[in-house]
């Protein structure tokens, strides 16, 4: 049975046109109830448990595990934000001068500011792999990047700003020809596009929780492959601790970790509000088959993006691109502040980026909230 629009699950309002899930995500009837329960349960501190710090984190990691189809909970842990994960990331690779990291054009700054700071310790080189016209040769050229001088791929899943997607397989078996890491952002694309962490077996993939997991701003999540089993965080807590569960022994100090990624954890990671929320999200999202979801976003966008093309407002190939993501590009005739300033009248929500309008929707969106984009977009441009 074939996905079908799920607005009952949310509080948005009727009247507003909301396509900007890519940004942040709004919240689910449970998710809100969970965090409001969380909040009240704070009051009552005396009803909480020493194992409250612990047991409740790791249902969420091994809800995030499932997500991702990694069978071990353990090498799954959650931070605060992926620039937080991508430092964990950094702090445990050596480069040589001359070596090279990989990235692709205008990616998130999350996943660059990092990789200019490694590569200017190490009198490495960041190497930059352009969008070509034709989107589809992008994988192409990103793979003929990759040589005997490339250290480590950092890229996400799509781009976050068109959403182009990326072939990780075959860039995971690029970089394993040449011994290079390949690191994740899943960002974008964790809980809206398939994923196996089997199947692609990248070193680290790092996700943002506040987008398409819908957990609360300043949650997220990552996965660190055996690489990094040994690796130094870049904080030193004592929740990561072996026997950290005795709080009575916790001045016998332990200098061995808990096994595998748990000593990259962020402190506080049992933040009793936030894991509330982030586990009744990912049970929400857990229930949305993800191929299902894109051909549910499929369904409701594409008349209209056939229609947008034929006032000039084109998008990429549904074959090269996310459905759930996706750039249009405003035709330079077009006043960018007017129509900026009259979808906002309209009470329609989306982004700018560049050149393009950025479009990302979700399953409390429908056919109806992309006509009435298409409808404003057209009065500004036949007035």
């Amino acid at each position: 049975m074939p996905l079908n629009s799920q607005q009952h699950l949310f509080n948005i309002s009727e009247d507003v046109t909301y396509l900007n899930t890519a940004s942040f995500s709004p919240a689910f009837k449970s998710v809100e109830a969970a965090g409001i329960a969380a909040i009240k349960r704070k009051s009552n501190p005396e009803l909480r448990q020493a194992s409250d710090l612990f047991e409740p984190v790791i249902e969420l990691r091994k809800l995030f595990a499932q997500l991702i189809d990694e069978d071990d909970y353990n090498r799954v842990v959650t931070i605060p934000s992926v620039s937080y994960g991508m430092a964990n990331v950094a702090n445990n690779i050596t480069l040589k001068e001359g070596d090279e990291i990989v990235i692709v054009e205008e990616q998130f700054p999350s996943n660059y500011y990092i990789w200019e700071n490694l590569a200017k310790q190490y009198n490495a080189k960041i190497v930059t792999v352009n969008q070509p016209n034709n989107s589809e040769d992008w994988n192409r050229l990103i793979l003929e990047t990759i040589n005997e001088n490339t250290a480590l791929v950092a890229i996400g899943h799509l781009h976050w700003a068109n959403g182009i997607i990326f072939d990780l397989k075959a860039i995971r078996k690029e970089t394993n020809e040449h011994n290079s890491l390949l690191v994740i952002d899943g960002s974008q694309s964790i809980g809206a596009l398939p994923f196996s962490i089997k199947d692609i077996q990248p070193d680290a993939l790092i996700c943002a929780g506040y987008k398409w997991l819908f957990g609360p701003y300043g949650s997220s999540y990552a996965y660190y492959g055996p690489y990094f089993d040994n690796g130094k965080p870049i904080e030193q807590n004592w929740a990561n601790r072996l026997g950290s569960e005795n709080l009575s022994g916790l001045t016998a100090y332990q200098s061995e970790y808990k096994p595998k990624a748990n000593r990259y954890a962020v402190g506080e990671s049992g933040s009793f509000i936030y894991v509330k929320m982030q586990t009744a999200a990912l049970e929400e999202i857990l229930r949305i088959d993800k191929v299902e979801f894109q051909e549910y976003c499929h369904s409701i966008s594409i008349d209209i993006l056939k229609s947008l093309s034929k006032i000039g407002f084109t998008s990429d190939n549904p074959q090269v691109r996310a459905k759930h993501l996706f750039g249009i590009k405003i035709p330079s005739s077009v006043d960018v502040d007017l129509l900026k300033e009259t979808l906002k009248s309209h009470n329609i929500h989306l982004s700018f980026r560049g050149e393009y309008m950025r479009v990302s929707c979700h399953v409390f969106n429908t056919e109806a909230h992309f006509k009435k984009l298409f409808s404003v977009i057209n009065a500004v441009v036949n007035g």
